[in-house]
């Protein structure tokens, strides 16, 4: 496209950018905001639109956001420092090393040749394999590692076998974000909800709340997929009973040497699991070692593989990722900041006062359409201050698996959807076309949204309250409400008009 083609097209956009922005300032400033609460919402929705209109320079837009918010004094930089959230990046710096050394000692590439060496494989056996293996991978090293080597599987079975790879690559991305929800471990949001809720949450609550919820809505999902593609399935069983008859495999097979870095996953993942038994012994802060164990491994890992050190932290950290995570953490920390979200938490509690068993499926909706339209990371790091606000565990596991399970819906809503298409056109020069994704990703997700938010409601009689969480005692027949301007208070319920 030529530059005269593309500048009427960025001024349109452009306009279109900073009329949204300063209408939603002016509604702001409607509802009786404050200087400093008008400023911060016309920013962050003017850095979050410029995202979505111009990805590409998505990080120069938010250091310019920054940069106004300071000028402006409604960010100082004590307050800039704390919301950078310098934990979760730090977080995944070490699990970014760590999967770089993985990589390159060969236990993905060992993965993939177990697959291939399968015997009797079918169409159905490999949609199975892809579904359980692409979200299992997830939980354990991220949803972005998983898709990258589940898609190099894919691509390979496909190209061996002369078939359209389009069908499983979405197969196995729709997993991927599905088994993201599984742990803490399995997508940037879960750091993010799990780190900055109050309290903070354990590794074990999200075995303990989100990893049977993951694996239900997988199971059915499963199902759901191995109808929608049936033809493709069938295809593929005919293709591979060929390939079997002429005495052929899948693609050549190498010997791996994957023991020590299963050793070194299975060590990691020890860690992180025992994290809060090992903090109480050690008489450490919360989650201290759920942080710091993917730095210790990855240390040990650049001293031992010293030669390649600088490597893993030029070429296998997402630097550019992760600064725009940080200035957009900031950001949305803004809005916490002027008291934004406080009152966006007392209009929920206004509108749902006395039912407050209807804010699970509001939350989830407005989570799964929210990051189906805006990267999920985005629509997480603003809204989770609400959500915290309400005080209710059962809304921290809805807006969990709303966002990450809405991630399906458009091929825009996670990160793991746009790494898949961006490996599909690089090596076969096609893409998806939008309607292609969204008839299928509506259909998992709305499903998948309504399973989730079923057992949410089954389950959360039993979840711990955010005073048990906290080691408060609980206060009878009591509900929070939320005061502007004040901590929680509570009042009780049967005190309260309808």
């Amino acid at each position: 496209m030529s530059g005269e083609e593309t500048t009427p097209h960025m001024g349109l956009r452009m306009l279109a950018v900073l009329g949204v922005s300063l209408s939603l300032g002016g509604l702001a400033h409607w509802m009786n905001m404050d200087r400093s609460q008008v400023i911060s919402c016309t920013v962050f929705f003017l850095i979050i639109m410029s995202t979505l209109m111009f990805w590409t320079f998505r990080l120069a837009i938010a250091f310019i956001g920054i940069g106004a918010l300071m000028g402006l004094n409604v960010l100082d930089l004590p307050t800039f420092i704390h919301e950078c959230k310098l934990d979760v990046i730090l977080f995944l710096v070490g699990m970014m090393v760590t999967v770089g050394v993985l990589k390159e000692l060969g236990l993905f590439t060992w993965i993939i040749q177990g697959v291939i060496k399968t015997h009797h494989m079918t169409g159905m056996k490999f949609v199975m394999i892809l579904v359980f293996l692409s979200a299992f991978m997830a939980c354990a090293v991220d949803e972005v590692t998983s898709i990258i080597f589940v898609a190099t599987l894919v691509f390979q079975v496909c190209d061996t076998l002369k078939m359209r790879p389009t069908p499983f690559l979405m197969i196995s991305v729709l997993a991927t974000n599905i088994g993201s929800t599984g742990t803490m471990l399995g997508n940037p949001v879960g750091i993010l909800i799990g780190q900055k809720v109050t309290p903070p949450l354990k590794f074990l609550d999200f075995l303990t709340w989100s990893f049977p919820i993951m694996v239900l809505v997988l199971v059915v999902t499963l199902f759901l997929l191995l109808y929608w593609y049936r033809r493709d399935i069938h295809l593929l069983s005919e293709r591979l009973a060929a390939r079997r008859e002429m005495g052929l495999g899948l693609g050549p097979l190498v010997r791996v040497p994957y023991r020590r870095s299963l050793g070194i996953l299975v060590g990691m993942l020890g860690f992180i699991a025992l994290h809060h038994q090992m903090e109480n012994w050690l008489g450490l802060a919360p989650n201290t070692v759920l942080i710091v164990a993917p730095l210790v491994v990855a240390g040990v890992l650049m001293v031992w593989r010293r030669e390649r050190a600088r490597h893993y932290i030029e070429a296998d950290v997402e630097w550019w990722t992760l600064l725009f995570f940080m200035m957009l953490f900031a950001v949305a920390g803004t809005l916490e900041h002027t008291r934004v979200t406080e009152r966006i938490a007392v209009g929920f509690q206004e509108a749902f006062h006395g039912r407050s068993w209807l804010l699970t499926p509001v939350i989830m909706v407005i989570s799964a359409f929210g990051s189906a339209f805006v990267d999920n990371i985005v629509f997480v790091a603003s809204f989770l201050p609400v959500v915290d606000r309400l005080g209710q565990t059962p809304l921290i596991w809805a807006l969990l698996h709303g966002t990450c399970l809405g991630g399906n819906i458009t091929l825009i809503g996670s990160t793991a959807n746009i790494v898949a298409l961006g490996m599909l056109e690089k090596r076969y020069h096609s893409h998806i076309h939008f309607f292609e994704w969204f008839r299928v990703g509506i259909v998992v997700g709305l499903i998948s949204c309504l399973i989730a938010w079923g057992c949410i409601a089954l389950l959360s009689p039993y979840m711990p309250t955010k005073a048990q969480r906290m080691g408060e005692p609980e206060v009878p027949v009591q509900m929070m409400e939320i005061v502007p301007d004040k901590e929680v208070t509570y009042v009780d319920v049967e005190k309260v008009t309808p």
